[in-house]
């Protein structure tokens, strides 16, 4: 192996969220450090940038710790500690003293004031500037051997040195990525796909594409894995918040079944089937002279309202006075358990999410550290920790990040 061409404090392997973060932080505690962030594409914060649409949803307006963690598929009960040390309001407080103020949307999400990510990469560009902290794109980390420090061997073929690595690479679907972390002695779980929609093998639905309910539950049939939120009708099948927050909790089922299965669909949210029927019912007294097609009922669209009674073959001229019982229990089936065959996923827009990485049962929670390595520290999606979609992927960044920065700029 060559000799080192540089020799550093700290080097931080990748350029995103928690590797900025994370050299940023060392640097402000300890300002004698010498850092360096090896980044293995051309673009620095590539996943800041395209998050929320290219707003970058920062973190979530929640701030205590077990509610936090709560929020997390894998990795909860680890978080729940580490957020004592750092949550989200703390990332509020910092990027606020840096200049950048945040705001809530009504689902809790947290987005810079001027809705632009360029906002959140600007600030972590000159604050790694203002510190010193050296960045070099195109070099992703081929090897690292350990002895009394680190040598890293990099894909152009450079060697540096350094005492302490922060690994915070982020996700990644092929197992090649991890190899060198391997060969350090850690254990990779495996890598599956997390926050994805799902695609409707019948497409029956694909012609109301753009058409989304509030507060619809959604169930995979035969498990007790079920959301309830916003849906939306997409031209491949299903996606919003309810179906992205579902495809995180059953990564792990969906993978092992093939994302091949049966979920349903309540369009008026977790409604009791007798409640229901005696809703219904009443209305029919109430209103039996009404066209039951043409009065949509739980302030469903009129096409999806349509689309329903047509399913439970209600006749066009139908009033709910003349309505049959087994017409009446179709559609109460079809409000409530409306079935859709799915085959395969869609990565949801950019923001795909690894379920998966460094096994957390090595890691030392308290300071990041590895337990099999000396001054070797993990932060961010690299890890076996991921979260729903809302700020949370991002805020677990955040904090293992922090925590690691603060031990490893404690002086020797």
């Amino acid at each position: 192996m060559n000799k080192p061409s540089q020799t550093f404090d700290l080097i931080v392997v990748g350029g995103g969220a928690a590797g900025f973060f994370g050299a940023i932080v060392a640097a402000e505690t300890n300002p004698t450090l010498k850092i360096l962030i090896l980044e293995k594409t051309p673009k620095l914060l590539s996943k800041v940038k395209v998050s929320g649409g290219g707003r970058c949803n920062v973190t979530h307006n929640c701030f205590e710790p077990t509610p936090l963690s709560k929020h997390y598929p894998r990795g909860q009960k680890e978080l729940k500690e580490v957020f004592r040390a750092f949550q989200a309001v703390d990332m509020v407080t910092w990027l606020a003293a840096k200049g950048v103020s945040l705001k809530v949307e009504e689902d809790g999400r947290m987005f810079p004031t001027t809705n632009d990510s360029q906002t959140i990469i600007d600030c972590f560009l000159n604050e790694a500037n203002r510190l010193k902290i050296q960045v070099f794109t195109n070099e992703g980390v081929e090897e690292v051997i350990h002895t009394n420090h680190f040598i890293v061997k990099s894909s152009n073929d450079k060697t540096f040195q350094t005492k302490k690595l922060l690994v915070a690479m982020g996700g990644h679907n092929q197992p090649r990525a991890y190899e060198w972390i391997e060969k350090l002695g850690h254990k990779i779980t495996m890598l599956i796909p997390s926050l994805f929609t799902f695609n409707d093998s019948q497409k029956k639905f694909t012609d109301l594409m753009g058409i989304s309910v509030p507060n619809a539950k959604i169930k995979i049939a035969g498990t007790k894995f079920f959301e309830v939120g916003p849906l939306l009708i997409t031209h491949w099948g299903l996606s919003g918040p309810a179906v992205i927050k579902l495809s995180a909790w059953a990564a792990e089922y969906l993978h092992q079944i093939n994302y091949q299965f049966t979920c349903l669909v309540s369009w008026i949210g977790d409604v009791n089937e007798d409640d229901l029927r005696q809703k219904l019912k009443s209305h029919q007294e109430a209103r039996g002279k009404q066209s039951v097609l043409k009065n949509p009922l739980f302030e469903l669209p009129q096409r999806l309202w349509t689309r329903l009674c047509q399913l439970a073959e209600i006749e066009e001229t139908k009033i709910w006075a003349e309505l049959p019982t087994k017409n009446l229990n179709k559609l109460i089936e079809f409000l409530i358990r409306c079935p859709f065959n799915i085959k395969g996923k869609t990565t949801f827009k950019e923001e795909f999410v690894t379920c998966g990485g460094v096994d957390l049962k090595e890691i030392d929670h308290s300071t990041m550290q590895s337990k099999k390595v000396e001054n070797l520290f993990f932060a961010g999606e690299v890890l076996n920790i991921d979260g729903e979609t809302g700020g949370f992927n991002f805020q677990a960044a955040w904090t293992t990040a922090w925590v690691a920065a603060k031990y490893i700029a404690k002086p020797n």
